[in-house]
């Protein structure tokens, strides 16, 4: 074949190439850029909000906020003040109630109270309601709903604050708390399980923070009534890092936990404190979306009924419940961890000496890490906090590697290892100050795996 043929051979499947492109090119399907987006993958349950930045350390005393915070509600003219021995306080706020219902008002007798009262229905959830008032004092509104056959009960609307006592220290250099408790020993029996949830009920999370973003599963905002529970106070960010902060993963700190999902609540406002209603909302919602271990580091030196009831709704579903005992060094009973269906936690310093301000009392279970804790903290940041809201996730943490290495486990087994296997100290046997000892992850986890 002569040259010229050759090159009319190519020449010929180069202008058939560009047909077939042009072709392509003109009769290509319009695709609209919001389709677009719709096929992106999206991380779930949370999109990032803001952008990521370089971790950092930062340095905090909290400490002067709380007192700040509680001397706020103890000259606000609206919040009444109950002084319990003279230095422990309880707030509540005066014009507004609680009430429980035997059944559910209709629309019309919901109206009637609200004239009845001059005031509003500010929030409901199941049989409970909350109703605040323009003019009448919560004796007022006591006595008024006393007096309605269908009320089963009315109580204040109790104010809880975080126990948190944060100092001006840290990194992941810090992080004593870990091998005082035999957790990498631990690891070797149980890193967790995906399947065991763990809700944390406070002031929200760090929705896109780098080291838990992946173990956060769907969430519940109290305030919002909405799936965003975002943390703007920094404490329910600590709190979550203790027990899940990604291990492994050259980021940060190292949780406790390896694969536990975290499922945040956001009880707690922007100021660090909730009223007992939110707790209690908190907690149910928690319960009926499958947590299987709840995390409680907040408190009152006043019961509440409704959330007393939501504790018992808990455990009767077989959920373990942990609450931090408090920082006012003082043996008043501090609620939730006083309940008996609570495991109640005290706190220790790296020395294992009993940390001067944890609260302490015949309540008392056990005492964890709590002093100079490096953790998460809210804007992907990372910071020491100290107190026995510290304390409390790391047996959170625990109950939930108990119950990933042996689901067959009740909640009252679950607490039961854990004290069995607690490492005594001070005097011998329980005591006020440690209740059964420091809690010891491998042996826990060791006790668990031999259980039937």
């Amino acid at each position: 074949m002569s040259k010229r043929a050759l090159f009319a051979i190519a020449a010929g499947m180069i202008i058939v190439f560009a047909m077939i492109i042009a072709m392509v090119t003109t009769y290509r399907p319009t695709v609209r850029h919001e389709e677009t987006n719709q096929l992106k993958p999206k991380p779930a349950p949370y999109q990032a909000t803001t952008p990521r930045s370089h971790p950092t350390v930062v340095t905090l005393d909290s400490l002067a906020m709380g007192e700040k915070i509680k001397n706020q509600l103890n000259r606000h003219p609206k919040i009444i003040k109950i002084d319990h021995n003279g230095r422990d306080k309880s707030h509540y706020f005066n014009h507004e109630i609680t009430v429980r219902f035997r059944k559910l008002p209709a629309v019309q007798e919901i109206k009637r109270i609200e004239r009845a009262i001059d005031g509003k229905l500010i929030n409901q959830f199941d049989h409970f309601f909350i109703f605040r008032s323009n003019s009448k004092t919560y004796l007022e509104l006591h006595q008024y709903f006393e007096s309605i056959p269908t009320v089963s009960y009315s109580e204040p609307n109790y104010i809880y604050l975080q126990n948190e006592i944060p100092n001006d220290l840290l990194y992941s250099r810090y992080q004593w708390n870990l091998p005082a408790i035999d957790t990498e020993a631990g690891w070797m029996l149980s890193r967790g399980k995906k399947g065991v949830t763990i809700a944390v009920i406070d002031s929200g999370v760090d929705l896109d923070h780098p080291d838990l973003a992946r173990r956060l599963q769907t969430g519940y905002n109290v305030f919002t009534e909405n799936n965003i529970p975002e943390d703007e106070n920094g404490h329910g960010t600590h709190v979550a890092g203790i027990i899940a902060s990604q291990p492994n993963n050259h980021e940060g700190v190292a949780g406790i936990t390896w694969f536990n999902p975290i499922m945040p609540i956001k009880a707690l406002n922007a100021d660090g404190y909730g009223t007992s209603f939110d707790v209690a909302k908190g907690i149910r919602w928690a319960v009926d979306h499958g947590a299987k271990v709840i995390n409680l580091s907040l408190g009152n030196y006043q019961p509440s009924t409704v959330l007393e009831e939501a504790i018992r709704y808990a455990y009767d579903r077989d959920v373990v419940l942990v609450a931090a005992s408090g920082n006012d060094s003082t043996s008043q009973p501090s609620f939730p961890a006083a309940y008996p269906e609570v495991i109640s936690v005290g706190a220790v310093n790296p020395d294992l000496s009993f940390a001067s301000y944890s609260n302490y009392g015949n309540y008392l279970d056990v005492v964890a890490p709590g002093t100079n804790i490096a953790s998460t903290f809210s804007h992907h940041r990372y910071a020491a906090l100290s107190g026995t809201s510290m304390a409390a996730p790391h047996v959170t943490a625990l109950a939930g590697l108990i119950r990933s290495l042996n689901p067959r486990l009740s909640n009252d087994e679950v607490k039961q290892i854990i004290i069995d296997t607690a490492t005594d100290l001070g005097n011998s046997g329980k005591d006020p100050y440690y209740g059964y000892g420091l809690i010891n992850v491998y042996r826990a986890l060791e006790l668990a795996s031999r259980s039937s």
